[in-house]
């Protein structure tokens, strides 16, 4: 499963949003490092075709994919050095695939904030300055490695060594390690690096219920700088989830909101690991399958079970907005909307298909 780890400093809302998110009851208090042991927990991908599919084929079951959101403890300056036990929480960090780091905006003085100031761009700062040191004693290791090597005439150290060094001076200059562009080549000769700041990156701007109204003016110059940026008001979040859906339209309303942050939240977050989702359904279940963009038929069988990868014959497929369009499998055939698609089709984010294959 997808893991999307939550980071920030401490105090910032990142245990209010992991129980915004999960339902749980993650441990939060006015107090530095109150998670030590990462929280975890899956959250479905909202999604309205299913219901409508579901109704179509008249299934037994819905199920949507998911995300795992992983509550990692709060990062403090020199993290990197060990600080704030920050060896640990950067582990932590290393074992998601993408991060939600979340900066605060919000005023309040009862809530102590470990610089005894609000400054999001000074606290955004110091979190990418921690992840990119600890990434450049990481290539530091790598580097001397592939010197030593190159002088032996190790072919695959020689290719590796101007690229790591490359890599070296961008971090040293204070750059994150996903905007550094290598080619195909370039990127098969250095094979996978485990560099926290190569993951892509959602930033979270935790706004105050006044700042909610004109957020996009309230985190327009920390936009410019870290995107892409969400403005979410997590204290808005957390009491949404106890209300009826009645009640919840009504508050949303009241702030000028189309949409809870929280399905913002995570439906941006399918989109920043480059995400498509494409469904089976029928009368036993309507289910959504995770798949990387630009993937082929045969890849989204491999998603159900490996077998289906290797029997790929073809894929009868159809949209779904035609299909829902038509109302039914057999209005859509009659319209020509049901295509046999082969193996160098590309899916479609929200294709709906049914494979067939040989075992």
């Amino acid at each position: 499963m997808l893991k999307i780890g939550i980071v920030g400093l401490p105090n910032v809302g990142k245990s209010t949003l992991f129980n915004a998110l999960t339902k749980q009851a993650a441990e939060s208090a006015n107090f530095p490092f109150t998670t030590i042991e990462p929280n975890v927990g899956v959250v479905p991908v909202p999604d309205e075709r299913l219901t409508k599919l579901a109704h179509i084929s008249k299934s037994a079951k819905i199920t949507p994919t998911a995300i795992e959101f992983v509550d990692i403890a709060g990062l403090v300056k020199d993290a990197h050095q060990g600080e704030g036990l920050g060896n640990k929480f950067l582990s932590h960090i290393r074992q998601v695939d993408a991060i939600l780091h979340v900066v605060r905006f919000f005023p309040d003085q009862n809530i102590q904030h470990v610089e005894n100031s609000v400054d999001p761009l000074r606290d955004a700062e110091t979190i990418e300055t921690e992840l990119a040191l600890a990434d450049l004693t990481t290539v530091k290791k790598l580097l001397d490695s592939a010197e030593h090597n190159a002088k032996g005439q190790d072919k695959i150290a020689q290719a590796r060594l101007p690229l790591l060094t490359r890599l070296y001076d961008h971090l040293s200059a204070g750059h994150q390690a996903r905007v550094l562009k290598f080619t195909d080549k370039e990127k098969e000769a250095l094979g996978p690096l485990p560099l926290l700041t190569s993951k892509p990156a959602l930033y979270i701007a935790n706004v105050s219920e006044e700042q909610i109204k004109k957020s996009d003016e309230v985190i327009k110059s920390f936009a410019e700088k870290y995107s892409p940026a969400l403005p979410l008001s997590i204290k808005i979040e957390q009491e949404l989830i106890q209300f009826s859906d009645t009640d919840r339209a009504i508050f949303l309303s009241e702030y000028g909101l189309a949409d809870t942050g929280l399905n913002r939240l995570i439906q941006a977050s399918y989109k920043l690991l480059n995400l498509i989702t494409f469904i089976t359904t029928g009368p036993t279940e309507t289910r959504a399958w995770t798949l990387q963009r630009g993937a082929h038929a045969p890849q989204a069988a491999g998603q159900i079970h490996s077998d289906m990868e290797h029997g790929f014959i073809r894929a009868e497929t159809v949209s779904y907005q035609d299909l829902a369009a038509a109302g039914s499998y057999p209005e859509a055939r009659s319209k020509g909307q049901v295509r046999d698609e082969g193996k160098e089709y590309v899916v479609q984010d929200g294709d709906v298909m049914l494979f067939k294959f040989s075992v």
